[in-house]
């Protein structure tokens, strides 16, 4: 990725790569690789604080350049015969590392050159301006600093003293170095003489085409949003479990694109399920809705269900329409006597709603075990009404009782007593019962879920994509039971962050999983994956947690992302596999930043909000990709919503 953001520096003759030792040596090996740049070593020790190595009070370069920090020299008390020392004790292992890093091989010539100083980042900074003003010392012509991670606040610093400074990532708050990397353990001596050792300098062709050009030849032209049959039809093959993401909670063109390729699934491919990133109880009430149950009048009155933040989400026209559809077909289907498609929620927020639900059911088939659900539930009255997030808060800090023994016993008893509520037989007796069970599956998931959601991030995102993932399973096994000659297949309708496998992404570095990564592992070749992604345009999005709907303008794609690569093939709207053995294909094998837009939007703080890195290729089996997009719209607007944000240039930009 570093590599992609000094594109302008590529083929050029005069530019030479130079990696600070050891640590900067393997991305220092990538520039220059890309760049077609000579490369080389530049060693640069640090000077550890007596007793406190790792804590640098200064550094020494190549050349005998040595920078100290005085102030930190002062604060800790290093005299002068400590600092001596120091420093010829880290001279003596530069001189080795020299020796033994280049293996004969004269230093480069930097006199007069363009030279690239690239490190694995920056904390302090001490160790590249140590280098930085060895160099000076050499006279190139300018010197430019590429790192993958600092501080802004240091990439600012060294703006004002070198030519150019290459940052591609700020994180805030900035914690160290490593967090950056998916990978970073220690660069060994050998590591480093095996990338020197290895050419850098062979340039293609100046007619080898770019990335951009790539992707444009092997871009496949999907109006809207949507592949073509033939494309679809290839894509799909006989998987069973199909999962299509969206990259914002709030666009109009992937609601559309996935509700019209779901059509395409159900009436061609036999798809009999829409499992969405929605509440059980929720969905539940479109699904009994969609197969002519229930007592809603209307996909409207169907989709009243969803109340809780972001409303927005379901409650929209797009997929209003899409319930509609649904009814309608499936009406066509039960009067041709075939199989019924349902609609179905995978999240686990609906910790209260689903209590309730329990107690129905059970009021209905045993009302003896009603009490008992109810009396176990009691529990949670000391939160404040329905917000799981009080009862997590209390539970977690001592301040309210822990639940989780009456949540697993109550979903023992349900499963427990299953065959006996299902003496009367039938599929709606099976349902009814399947959604009572998935219910106290919840209750006991999100009673897990709320208290560790203070835990930390990670533990409250695996704890919900693994809720996902189960109900994805048992679903899938209900709906089986029911069959009659095929398997049943189901399209997840979820946030590409959800749907694409995290093992291809830097959060999967810190153990965070996605319910796309455990249908792959679970269902293998059975199952797709298929992200969508956009440029610019606008979206539907809040602007903090709770808040109302806005429409807000969406940011051009920063340079370097997944994104930015799209929009260059000037395609307003295509399909890209990623699996098929292109060179498309091995163009979207690096690493990218990727944009992801959830309920809240933050262009004021986009890279830091709303990027992360990704390697497309093993995220997706697609990547379907629409320039250009607009908010999606909520079925009931509010007044901000219709004035939309005020663009960013005005008054200029009128």
């Amino acid at each position: 990725m570093l590599a992609g953001l000094l594109e302008s520096y590529r083929g050029r003759p005069d530019v030479v790569v130079l990696g600070l030792a050891r640590g900067g040596i393997p991305v220092a090996y990538e520039v220059a690789r890309s760049l077609g740049a000579p490369l080389d070593a530049f060693i640069v020790r640090k000077l550890g604080a007596p007793g406190h190595e790792e804590f640098a009070v200064g550094a020494l370069a190549s050349g005998g350049r040595v920078v100290v920090n005085d102030d930190v020299l002062r604060g800790l008390r290093v005299s002068p015969e400590q600092l001596r020392e120091i420093a010829e004790k880290e001279a003596r292992e530069l001189v080795r590392r020299e020796a033994a890093y280049r293996e004969g091989r004269p230093p480069l010539a930097v006199t007069g050159k363009t030279v690239i100083l690239v490190d694995d980042g920056l904390a302090t900074g001490s160790s590249m301006l140590a280098a930085v003003q060895a160099l000076r010392e050499s006279e190139p012509a300018e010197i430019v600093i590429a790192v993958p991670a600092a501080p802004e606040s240091t990439c600012r610093e060294f703006a004002g003293i070198v030519e150019d400074v290459v940052c591609a990532s700020m994180p805030t708050p900035f914690l160290a170095v490593g967090e950056s990397f998916w990978d970073f353990t220690q660069v060994s001596d050998d590591e480093v003489r095996d990338l020197l050792g290895r050419p850098t300098t062979a340039t293609p062709p100046a007619d080898a085409p770019r990335a951009a050009e790539l992707l444009a030849r092997a871009a496949v032209d999907a109006p809207g949003g949507v592949p073509p049959v033939d494309v679809l039809t290839d894509l799909i093959g006989d998987a069973r479990v199909v999962l299509i993401g969206e990259s914002s909670h709030g666009t109009h063109e992937f609601y559309a694109a996935r509700a019209e390729i779901t059509k395409w699934l159900i009436t061609e491919k036999g798809f009999n399920a829409v499992a969405a990133e929605a509440d059980w109880p929720d969905a539940y009430r479109v699904n009994r809705y969609v197969r002519g149950l229930g007592d809603d009048e209307s996909p409207e009155q169907a989709l009243r269900g969803f109340e809780r933040f972001p409303a927005w989400m379901w409650r929209n026209t797009v997929v209003r329409d899409f319930v509609g559809w649904l009814r309608w077909h499936n009406g066509r289907a039960a009067a041709d006597g075939r199989r019924q498609t349902g609609f179905y929620g995978l999240d686990l927020y609906s910790l209260h709603r689903s209590m309730q639900e329990v107690i129905a059911y059970l009021e209905t088939v045993d009302p003896k075990a009603a009490e008992r659900a109810r009396a176990r539930y009691a529990c949670f009255d000391h939160s404040s009404g329905d917000d799981g997030q009080a009862y997590g808060y209390a539970a977690a800090f001592g301040a309210g009782p822990v639940c989780e023994r009456q949540a697993v016993e109550q979903l023992i008893e349900l499963q427990r007593d299953a065959v006996r509520y299902l003496a009367s037989d039938g599929p709606a007796a099976q349902d009814e019962l399947f959604y009572a069970q998935q219910n106290a599956a919840t209750v006991r998931n999100a009673e897990a879920y709320y208290r560790g959601m203070f835990r930390g991030r990670v533990t409250s995102w695996n704890m919900r994509d693994k809720h996902m993932g189960q109900t994805l399973n048992a679903l899938l096994d209900h709906l089986d039971a029911h069959r009659t000659a095929e398997p049943a297949r189901i399209v997840v309708w979820a946030h590409n962050s959800h749907v694409g496998d995290a093992r291809a992404t830097e959060v999967g570095a810190d153990g965070q999983l996605t319910v796309g990564q455990l249908a792959r592992e679970h269902y293998g070749p059975d199952c797709r994956l298929i992200g969508f992604s956009t440029h610019s345009g606008t979206v539907t999005a809040a602007s903090d947690w709770g808040g109302i709907a806005e429409r807000k303008a969406v940011r051009p794609a920063l340079a370097g992302s997944l994104e930015a690569l799209l929009h260059d093939t000037a395609n307003p709207s295509f399909v890209v596999p990623t699996h098929d053995g292109s060179p498309a294909a091995a163009v979207l094998e690096g690493v990218r930043l990727a944009r992801a837009i959830g309920v809240i939007y933050l262009p004021q703080t986009e890279r830091q909000s709303h990027y992360f890195h990704v390697r497309p290729s093993d995220q997706f089996d697609a990547i379907i990709h629409i320039d250009h997009t607009r908010a999606l719209e909520p079925l009931e607007p509010t007044s901000v919503w219709i004035a939309g944000q005020t663009p960013e240039t005005y008054p200029s930009g009128l």
